[in-house]
């Protein structure tokens, strides 16, 4: 198992993968589409967003849509480099 030890753990989980993944398509996204397409719980959909926003991976915005809250995510510079890497790191796996 030594070989994976360069995999990005905090994108080594199927749900943070899976809104990566989702980002990296659309660049910005809504929550509420994030926790359809993923098929997350809110609560564990938000935990995973939280870590996601903390390493600098996506940026969090906080609006309103009239008086309903909003929650967007934004892919940063960061995050889509961690995500190639990741990508990048699998393919050299496969190849050996």
């Amino acid at each position: 198992m030594s070989d994976f030890k360069n995999l990005d753990p905090l994108l080594h989980s199927q749900l943070r993968l899976a809104v990566m993944s989702l980002l990296v398509s659309v660049q910005s996204a809504e929550f509420v589409f994030i926790k359809e397409k993923t098929g997350a719980t809110a609560g564990n959909l938000s935990v995973q967003i939280d870590k996601l926003n903390n390493a600098g991976y996506i940026e969090v915005t906080k609006s309103f849509k009239g008086k309903k809250p909003v929650t967007t995510c934004n892919i940063s510079k960061k995050g889509i480099e961690a995500f190639e890497s990741y990508v990048n790191t699998l393919q050299s796996y496969i190849k050996k």
